[in-house]
């Protein structure tokens, strides 16, 4: 670990580097700066396909060697244009000034005056962004949630015939399978990625206002709008938002935060019940040498992955309320709230990814307790009072809701025995009897 990451100020630069260094060139100011550069240079190219006048003699084969520009983006030409924004106090000219230097070297000079032709700066950044985000999330944060999601189905299937005492307000309750309550988890994750994935990743361009102004009024005869449609939905693969301020509405921003929220609400909810079934002792973990559970005490072995799997997951919502709260709201056509907001959006989908990849390492330290897990359904024969009332209630006997409430409510334990005999005392038929005496906390367990 050197310095810089010993000294880093949050801990997704510092402690959690090496696991999240992955997202860096999707949400770094390098990777700011070379979305701009991707956009910036394909929006040039864009424009000789038109084509225009004054670029007719741009030649396509020469396309090429402009993408280079973006392709072959490198540390020191991020620290070249962040050179040039000390003078330009403007990120995105900077952005400009870099490409049209980089013409005069090509040879290209003739045409440089088209780089960032009638644009404002946002119909860079509206495009940048939403870009990287749509790339880091394919490519990184969406397959890792597939993951989890196949691993919980995995061992929803691995033990779906493993019965389990249930608890409802904390108190013993009719039998589950372990599988079972982890497809739960399972499918409630299946729903909200199937969602994430069909919410779109929108972006504006169109000028200073929205309205293509400074391109309609250079070439009246160009449908602009058309032009801007093929460009973002095509080339660039996302979806243009029309029409707009100066700014991207953010709205399908705000819902895929939204529905990355209720991801890490669900994921919460899960890391808790998995942390509550350890301290139950359902779970053991399985101990890796040299590991220490506590600094005190040598017995323990700490729940920690799902303990900080929930701590990143917490933070990482908070700031996604804040973002899908902010950023749609802009006063009039633009304000600059948005700036230094959107700067912060890898943020969250660090906390994200952190909390996933704890999840998953938590999940393989997993080792169930079948023996713990039996004896506790054996310690709580009570719970099939609701299986014998609802049989009773079928058999048209009387009051069999209050007979078991009697019963089960004694200052007393409830044991198999304490049952049998409550069976045997029945005013009902042998086969009922039978079928009653068949029934137990390690069989009641429904469909699963």
């Amino acid at each position: 670990m050197n310095l810089s990451t010993l000294t880093a100020i949050s801990p997704i630069d510092g402690r959690y580097r090496d696991k999240l260094k992955n997202l860096s060139p999707y949400f770094s100011e390098f990777g700011l700066i070379h979305y701009r550069l991707l956009v910036e240079v394909e929006y040039f190219i864009a424009l000789c396909q038109l084509p225009l006048p004054q670029l007719e003699g741009f030649r396509p084969e020469e396309f090429e060697t402009l993408r280079l520009i973006y392709k072959n983006f490198g540390s020191n030409e991020a620290k070249e244009i962040k050179e040039i924004e000390k003078t330009t106090n403007h990120d995105v000219k900077a952005v400009e000034y870099f490409l049209k230097k980089h013409f005069d070297l090509l040879g290209f000079e003739a045409y440089k005056e088209f780089i960032h032709f009638g644009l404002t700066s946002q119909d860079i950044n509206n495009t940048a962004v939403p870009l990287s985000l749509k790339e880091a999330m394919q490519e990184h944060i969406i397959p890792e949630l597939r993951n989890i999601h196949k691993t919980l189905g995995l061992l929803a299937r691995e033990w779906m015939d493993q019965p389990m005492l249930a608890r409802t307000h904390g108190q013993p309750a009719s039998p589950t399978t372990v599988g079972k309550e982890i497809q739960v988890f399972a499918v409630r994750l299946r729903e909200q990625l199937h969602m994430l994935e069909i919410i779109p990743y929108a972006a504006k361009f169109g000028g200073a206002t929205g309205n293509f102004n400074a391109h309609h009024v250079a070439f009246p005869e160009t449908d602009w709008a058309e032009f801007g449609n093929d460009f973002v939905n095509n080339i660039l693969g996302l979806k243009r938002s029309h029409p707009t301020t100066q700014i991207e509405h953010y709205d399908f921003l705000a819902a895929t935060f939204d529905n990355l929220k209720r991801i890490n609400t669900i994921l919460i909810d899960f890391s808790r019940d998995i942390w509550q079934y350890i301290s139950m002792n359902y779970f053991t973990q399985r101990i890796k040498e040299g590991e220490v559970g506590s600094s005190a005490m040598p017995h323990k072995v700490n729940p920690i992955d799902f303990e900080n799997a929930e701590g990143n997951l917490g933070i990482a919502n908070a700031l996604f309320e804040h973002l899908a709260a902010k950023l749609p709201i802009s006063r009039l056509q633009r304000d600059l709230t948005d700036s230094t907001v959107l700067r912060n959006i890898g943020v969250p989908l660090a906390h994200t990814l952190l909390s996933v990849l704890s999840i998953q390492k938590g999940i393989q330290k997993l080792q169930l307790n079948k023996a713990a897990i039996d004896a506790d359904l054996e310690d709580n024969w009570a719970i099939v009072a609701e299986a014998i009332q609802t049989v009773l209630r079928r058999e048209g006997v009387a009051n069999p809701y209050e007979q078991l409430k009697a019963l089960t409510r004694k200052n007393e334990k409830i044991t198999a025995n304490t049952i049998r005999q409550f069976i045997d005392s029945l005013e009902v038929s042998a086969e009922v009897k039978e079928e009653l005496r068949k029934i137990s906390p390690h069989n009641y367990i429904g469909i699963h």
